[in-house]
């Protein structure tokens, strides 16, 4: 059983590990810890077996190293004392699932404890790379949530993705903490967007109009955004992002946009997504549903069972407010909390 004990008093970011893009300052500033956060977290989380590529993944040339190397496959997830256990969980999935594990390059976005060496320990042979994302740089656009969760700057990571990850990186794949993969990840990595920037399961069967308040839709200068557009609900807790795009367009300031007009007018009541729904619904790729069947942690509220949507299922995601590990731990686990147990590499701190 191996031991970690955290102390985010105690740690900082080396700039090594940060993004080295030159205009990218506003990202690099270095997290200041007061004395309230000298309280150290432990974790005990088990060595992760060993894993290699199969013969089909072909020829790899190892003298092709870094983050540019074109044939990885890149996935973001965010890191965070709170849902540790789920990102690690998720990982962990991804590469027992995974034909050429060795190609998946993983990109850790953090704000608070350096974790990177419980990472490393926990998985030696993962590939990865963390980088700082600065809580200062949404603090001020983010607006109270139907669940406190949802108002945490690093739910908000995703927006800067192309800010955050070197400009060679022309495609990553966008993974929430609380999910797990129960099929190839390529399989998701080699999605066709078209002309698309983003990829995710679509549900158009979801009533679009309960995601902004009644003033959104009286108001013609906010609901004429999707004139011409057939926008359906999408969960932005699994998505294929085309960088290339994304830098090209601007997305990042668009989003940005309206979450300022939310300060102002209040138009929607959850977190992160809305933004998205607004700049992206009815312009996304869609992606087979078996890549997010997503619900599985109830309502926002109540956290209740949910069991799974018809069809097959590549990827199981805990959205919502019910968590497996937390389930499990209370002892009162919803039947589908045991096809994440398996993924779990937490061990109990002594």
């Amino acid at each position: 059983m191996l031991m970690i004990i955290l102390s985010p008093s105690l740690h900082s970011f080396p700039p090594a590990e940060a993004i080295k893009s030159s205009h990218l300052d506003n990202y690099l500033r270095l997290p200041s810890y007061q004395a309230s956060h000298s309280s150290k977290y432990r974790f005990s989380f088990r060595k992760a077996s060993g894993f290699r590529n199969a013969d089909e993944c072909g020829f790899t040339d190892h003298r092709i190293t870094g983050v540019c190397n074109p044939s990885l496959v890149h996935v973001a997830i965010t890191l965070d004392v709170v849902y540790l256990r789920g990102s690690m969980a998720a990982v962990h999935s991804i590469l027992q699932h995974s034909l050429c594990p060795e190609n998946i390059l993983f990109h850790f976005i953090v704000s608070d404890a350096d974790l990177e060496t419980l990472v490393q320990s926990t998985i030696p042979q993962l590939k990865f790379k963390v980088y700082y994302f600065d809580p200062e740089i949404v603090r001020n656009l983010i607006s109270s949530s139907v669940r406190q969760a949802l108002e945490q700057p690093l739910n908000y990571a995703r927006n800067y993705l192309a800010d955050l990850l070197e400009p060679c990186v022309r495609r990553v794949i966008y993974l929430d903490s609380d999910l797990v993969v129960v099929d190839d990840i390529t399989k998701l990595w080699i999605t066709n967007l078209g002309s698309r920037t983003i990829g995710a399961p679509e549900y158009c069967h979801a009533n679009f109009t309960n995601y902004f308040t009644g003033g959104f839709w009286s108001d013609q200068r906010f609901s004429r955004t999707f004139k011409g557009r057939k926008p359906c609900y999408f969960n932005t807790g699994v998505m294929v992002i085309d960088l290339v795009k994304w830098r090209r367009v601007g997305y990042t300031k668009r989003i940005e946009r309206w979450m300022q007009i939310q300060k102002r007018y209040r138009i929607y009541e959850l977190g992160s997504l809305p933004p998205f729904l607004l700049v992206f619904a009815g312009r996304v790729a869609p992606i087979e549903h078996r890549w997010n069947q997503h619900g599985l942690g109830g309502d926002n509220v109540k956290g209740s069972c949910r069991e799974l949507h018809p069809g097959p299922v590549s990827l199981l995601h805990w959205s919502g407010s019910g968590k497996p590990w937390l389930r499990l731990d209370s002892n009162r686990p919803c039947p589908l909390d045991a096809l994440w147990a398996p993924y779990d590499l937490y061990g109990h701190p002594h």
